[in-house]
């Protein structure tokens, strides 16, 4: 802390010795739209001074007074270029062109290059260039393009789940417009709530963390959503296999006021329900009844008003659910008669995300930006079964018992945060603020209803765990320059739990140091303490989302972590291309996890989840990542590889002993290509290539139970005396490898894809073709032990064997998008 309050006591010194200075601020943005650019670079060729725009598109630069000669760059877009005599503050607000695809290459010496940039471990992915990826079933998507990224790997196939340097799907700051979701995943993981078309901008930090973000160990997916066209009518959308969407976007009053709305929703549940009441029907004789359906829907809106020059409101507003229905009926007789039975059964599963943002930006003098944001953020989970029967009574009556079970599991967050951007001198860039968020955690709440005619026999709640928290930080952090070859990030995250009479306070010190080796060539160092709040309790046992978030307790403390990592970035050929290299080395603790046997159901039996979890779990994640990308050009894309390391360790987990990671990938190799063949026809491709996951496979087992008298003759080695488990017999299964001693097969596959567009009167319509895993390797999706009939063991039972179980052979999608 003493260096940072030197650095700004220098800095505010040399600030008031200096010839006399004058600030040039506003904002960056798209002509087209009016949509503001983050991370534009504004450039003074003359004093060699620059500044980058906030998350709002805002940027202030104290120039010398005197001739200044200004660019206005940002990757993808014209370069804009002013002269001016500076003798007094300006404000501006520059409109950048996009390029078309039939102009020039695109040059990127004008736009930061990565051996400037101060942060390390962070990865801009442009939204224009996600659309062009290949897609699983022709759904674009956001999540599954950061899959593709060194150090970011994606759980099971076909899966959104995010394993960043060794971290879970927990501690991964997800913000959409600053507001955190807290299950971002559609279809029990295969599709992500992001829909592309509502999106401006996606930013993944694995590391260096600015003291800006807190509250998670290994990641931040920072995601902005548009701020609607403020100069005209637009709208786009896509027909695909299983979803449809349109985004709509305008201003409401002109240059004054926009909106953007964008919906998306699938349609399985269409096809699912009358398919399968019309089967059931024909096989019963019409006795039977059932259905069966499910779907998904997004829904995303903003408004974006221009109160004055120095006033902006945004509201930003999200919305998403899926639901899950099976209904069954049956019926035996008619009323009144004797052998009158009747039966229905309802149970649906529901569950999403609700999303809500208002932010005032205020620009207090040109050196000095504020946002200040009001938050709301609800993830909630309902199942809800259903049971009625009817029978004779025996008396020419009918009686009727009915039984419900209902299911509660969530999170609700209320926040406020303020932030402020100042900008002293072109050598400092501080940013500072505070955070206020109230938690409700609903971990399990099961309610059960039985009654019999008109009397209620039970009617109650078990376990009704409602949780609440209070979580608090504020921080600093100083982006500065010395000289022309070194810059850093230096700052200080302090938070605050409070839950349960108990208070846990946290100092979290963050460092990213860049040198200038020489104009192409910097090294890149970065540290820093995270701590984290909130915990996941992850059953990996279903495709259902019934992980359960729980908060740090006075029983279970927070988990807690330090990374440290070094690098080298340089541009190559000319700024076409860009590599980096970073080592990481990742230590955590605090971890949780289920004890063996545990049941998911917390609130079933009536005990609190506490008892059901292992604490004071320590991890390790180390490793080394490669990125060569090219961002401009008619043809784009990147190769990455890392090489890691992951372990966990717990005391009552197999036997205390270190083991992997369910998520330890040794190898992790993606080519991602995209190539602009025409002003109207694109191509892209991706391969990837993954160690086999860590999983556990028991080995062998004993029962407790009498078993017949040929159980322990003809049995293999290798399952030792598991075939009693195999046979339905109770028992305790053996893991002679360890836990997570077992490597799933390597995983690998390539996906292509072509966008075809036509011009029309009214705008422009584009097909999409695309072929997932198009060498139909049959990666594995799980194992799981099973028979295998061709063999017989010698007492004529079925050989015992392991069985693969794949989910996505090759996949061709086609779906239609349009722009008016």
């Amino acid at each position: 802390m003493k260096v940072f309050y030197a650095l700004i006591l220098l800095s505010c010194c040399s600030f008031l010795s200096a010839q006399e200075l004058y600030t040039i601020s506003g904002y960056v943005q798209d002509a087209e739209n009016s949509e503001k650019l983050i991370s534009a670079k504004v450039y003074d060729s003359r004093s060699g001074n620059g500044a980058l725009t906030n998350n709002f598109g805002f940027f202030s630069l104290t120039l010398p007074a005197g001739p200044v000669s200004l660019t206005v760059a940002y990757t993808g877009y014209k370069p804009f270029k002013l002269e001016l005599d500076l003798q007094q503050d300006a404000e501006f607000t520059f409109d950048l062109e996009f390029y078309s695809t039939d102009e020039v290459t695109i040059v990127a010496d004008e736009v930061e290059r990565i051996q400037e940039k101060t942060e390390m471990s962070t990865i801009d992915v442009p939204i224009e260039q996600i659309k062009l990826l290949p897609a699983l079933l022709g759904e674009v998507d956001v999540i599954k393009a950061i899959q593709l990224l060194p150090g970011v790997q994606s759980g099971n196939e076909g899966t959104t789940g995010l394993y960043v340097r060794g971290g879970g799907p927990d501690q991964n700051l997800i913000l959409l417009d600053d507001v955190p979701l807290y299950y971002v995943s559609h279809l029990g993981g295969f599709f992500s709530v992001f829909n592309a078309d509502a999106l401006s901008s996606v930013k993944l930090v694995k590391g260096g963390f600015p003291s800006r973000y807190g509250g998670r160990l290994s990641s931040v997916l920072d995601i902005r959503m548009k701020d609607g066209n403020a100069e005209k009518f637009q709208g786009e959308g896509s027909l695909g296999i299983i979803a449809s969407r349109i985004s709509l976007q305008g201003p409401i009053i002109k240059n004054k006021t926009s909106f953007m709305v964008s919906a998306r929703r699938t349609y399985l549940d269409l096809f699912t329900r009358p398919l399968t009441s019309l089967i059931t029907r024909l096989q019963s004789g019409g006795e039977t009844a059932a259905s069966f359906g499910y779907y998904f829907y997004d829904l995303n809106a903003k408004v974006n008003h221009k109160i004055s020059h120095r006033d902006r409101l945004l509201l930003s507003l999200y919305m998403g659910d899926d639901r899950l229905g099976l209904s069954l009926s049956d019926q035996t007789g008619e009323p009144g008669a004797p052998d009158y039975n009747a039966f229905a059964i309802r149970n649906t599963n529901a569950w999403g995300n609700r999303l809500a943002a208002l932010r005032w930006n205020h620009i207090w003098n040109p050196k000095l930006f504020s946002n200040l944001t009001a938050t709301y953020t609800n993830y909630r989970l309902k199942t809800d079964s259903d049971i009625e029967t009817e029978f004779d009574n025996g008396a020419g009556g009918v009686e009727s018992i009915d039984a419900a079970l209902r299911y509660r599991s969530g999170i609700r967050d209320f926040g406020a945060k303020l932030e402020f951007d100042y900008y002293p001198n072109p050598r400092h860039d501080i940013k500072f603020g505070g955070n206020v968020t109230f938690h409700t955690f609903t971990p399990g709440a099961a309610g059960f209803q039985i009654s019999v005619g008109d009397t209620a026999l039970i009617d109650t709640m078990l376990n009704n765990q409602i949780q609440n928290t209070w979580e608090s930080y504020v921080f600093v952090e100083d982006n500065f320059r010395i000289g022309s070859r070194f810059s850093g990030n230096v700052g200080l995250h302090a938070s605050l739990l409070r839950v349960n009479q108990k208070s846990y306070p946290s100092l979290q010190p963050r460092l990213s140091l860049r040198y200038l080796v020489s104009e192409d060539v910097s090294i890149k160092a970065s540290y820093a303490r995270m701590t984290q709040f909130l915990h996941l309790l992850v059953n990996s046992g279903t495709g259902l989302p019934i992980d359960l978030w729980v908060p740090a307790t006075d029983r279970v403390p927070p988990q807690q972590s330090w990374q440290a990592a070094l690098g080298i970035a340089s541009s190559l050929f000319d700024d076409k291309i860009e590599f980096t290299v970073e080592g990481y080395y990742k230590q955590m603790s605090g971890l949780i996890a289920y004890k063996e046997g545990t049941d998911f159901y917390i609130g079933l039996d009536g005990t609190d989840w506490q008892d059901r979890v292992e604490t004071g779990g320590e991890g390790e994640a180390y490793g080394v990542e490669f990125l060569l990308q090219k961002k401009t050009g008619k043809t784009t894309g990147w190769i990455g590889y890392t090489l890691s390391w992951n372990n966990r360790q717990f005391e009552n987990l197999n036997q205390g002993e270190v083991f992997p990671f369910r998520y330890d990938r040794r190898h992790d190799i993606s080519v991602v290509l995209a190539h602009q063949l025409t002003e109207r026809v694109s191509f892209s491709a991706t391969w990837v290539y993954g160690t086999g996951n860590a999983i556990s496979l028991p080995s062998g087992g004993y029962t407790t139970l009498p078993v017949r008298p040929n159980i322990n003759r003809g049995f293999t080695p290798q399952f030792g005396s598991f075939y009693p488990l195999l046979n339905g017999q109770q028992g305790v299964q053996l893991y002679e490898n360890g836990r997570n001693g077992f490597r799933m097969e390597d995983y690998h596959r390539m996906d292509l894809g072509m966008n075809v567009k036509r011009p029309t009167k009214w705008g422009s319509l584009t097909w999409n073709f695309g072929i997932y895993n198009i060498y139909n390797r049959l990666n594995p999706y799980a194992y799981f032990i099973g028979f295998d009939e061709d063999r017989v063991l010698p007492n004529g039972d079925p050989q015992p064997a392991l069985i693969k179980v794949s989910l996505f052979p090759i996949i061709p999608s086609i779906s239609l998008s349009f722009k008016f």
